[in-house]
């Protein structure tokens, strides 16, 4: 799996950045148009019952803002070095015009679902723009069985490590509890996800932000230094292929795990709002990327960085024990229970997300899907979340990373294919 893996992340790497390099170019270097993205805020909703452009940034949030952000980052730092951090503010940059793209074309061609209600993401802009009916039905598969079969797992597994280290009680119980709040959520459907998303990502956003601000401010000294141990470190080139070759893709690898750029996973929740402003849909969701990356990542860096995290001698590592350790460090026994609570609101969102992720593409396959196959799918997640605390975290890493690595090389594939259309609704919008 490890040679495979690399294989895969050495052809994603290159299409992601190719990719994003070629896209910031065609669409005018949208992503850095920050005055764009902040007006695009203001977009009205058509529907009262529908799903608000807002609203589907929450749950896009949500399914960004998980353990890739905490554990993820963590894991860059302590696999790739310091400098894996540079390269995710790279690729944040580049994918975002990715994003951009993926987002005009969930939304350009999403389908009803009911009511107000709309399905879409690249399965579905396979099918209409590409009109690669069976090429949409294997990414459909695909993203059932990464984020229903691994990244579930990874959330649920991260949730029972930290809650561990605070109360030990045994990863069953902790399971049971999972499950079940999940349950109460996902069978009230696509609506009730949004609403909870919808309230979880700001308070769990601010809380996590403001420690780390906390933290950053107790260490302003040391601020400068740690930009410029991460920028150095980037470019570190002997030897080439242990260092700096490590370092660049295990710090991109880490990148679109968190923030899922370039994946087109982000579009399948985006492409549930019944709003038809595709440009400035797209533009939101740029801002999401940011938020996820150069705000949410970098905050766990630097609070891992101010510490003494190097002490640590770690086995079977999922990341989350060295932020733990980083908070602690810093906040003592209140560190615990913040980084707990951060865990907490962050994986638990990102299984809502994560869901209907799996849903959505599930629902490609069915004009009208029988109730009885969504029933089913909602049973084999909790059943995925209740595995997911009991298996081996390296494991767990291991399978996300080879089922990302494909998403986004069909993904960027695609979208070089598609960029016309973007293209085109950008020069509409403008006019």
């Amino acid at each position: 799996m490890i040679i495979i893996n690399k294989v895969l992340w050495a052809v994603a790497t290159s299409l992601i950045l190719m990719c994003g390099i070629f896209f910031t170019y065609k669409f005018h270097f949208i992503q850095f148009q920050v005055k764009r993205m902040l007006r695009s805020l203001k977009v009205d909703q058509t529907s009262n019952n529908s799903i608000s452009p807002i609203s589907s940034l929450m749950m896009v949030l949500a399914g960004r803002i998980g353990v890739g952000s905490i554990a993820g980052v963590a894991l860059a730092i302590y696999l790739g070095g310091v400098g894996s951090i540079f390269w995710m503010w790279v690729v944040a940059l580049l994918a975002a015009s990715s994003t951009f793209a993926e987002t005009v074309l969930g939304i350009k061609y999403h389908e009803h679902d009911h009511g107000t209600i709309y399905k879409g993401g690249p399965a579905y802009y396979i099918k209409h723009g590409l009109g690669m009916k069976r090429l949409g039905a294997f990414f459909a598969i695909l993203v059932i069985v990464s984020y229903i079969g691994g990244f579930l797992g990874i959330q649920s597994n991260t949730i029972a490590k930290s809650f561990a280290s605070i109360i030990p009680v045994p990863a069953s119980l902790i399971a049971v509890i999972i499950c079940v709040l999940t349950a109460v959520i996902i069978f009230g459907g696509v609506e009730k996800i949004a609403a909870v998303t919808n309230k979880l990502v700001p308070i769990m956003t601010l809380v996590y932000v403001g420690t780390a601000i906390y933290i950053c401010l107790c260490h302003i000294t040391l601020v400068p230094s740690i930009f410029l141990h991460i920028i150095t470190e980037a470019f570190q080139l002997k030897p080439f292929f242990a260092g700096f070759l490590a370092t660049f893709v295990v710090g991109i690898q880490r990148g679109i795990f968190s923030n899922e750029a370039g994946l087109g996973t982000g579009s399948i929740a985006s492409s549930t709002t019944d709003n038809p402003d595709t440009v400035k849909n797209g533009c939101i969701q740029i801002l999401g990327i940011y938020i996820t990356t150069l705000l949410i990542c970098t905050a766990t860096a630097f609070i891992i960085l101010t510490s003494d995290y190097t002490s640590l001698v770690l086995q079977d590592i999922n990341g989350i024990e060295i932020t733990q350790y980083a908070f602690t460090y810093h906040l003592g026994q209140l560190g615990n229970y913040i980084v707990f609570l951060s865990i907490i609101l962050f994986s638990f969102s990102t299984i809502l997300t994560g869901y209907y992720y799996g849903e959505s593409c599930l629902k490609y396959f069915f004009k009208t899907i029988n109730p009885r196959y969504l029933v089913i799918l909602k049973i084999v997640t909790l059943i995925i979340l209740f595995l997911g605390v009991m298996l081996s975290a390296t494991f767990l890493w291991n399978l996300v990373d080879l089922f990302v690595a494909c998403l986004a090389i069909i993904n960027m594939i695609v979208l070089y294919k598609l960029y016309p259309i973007v293209l085109l609704e950008l020069r509409k919008w403008r006019q």
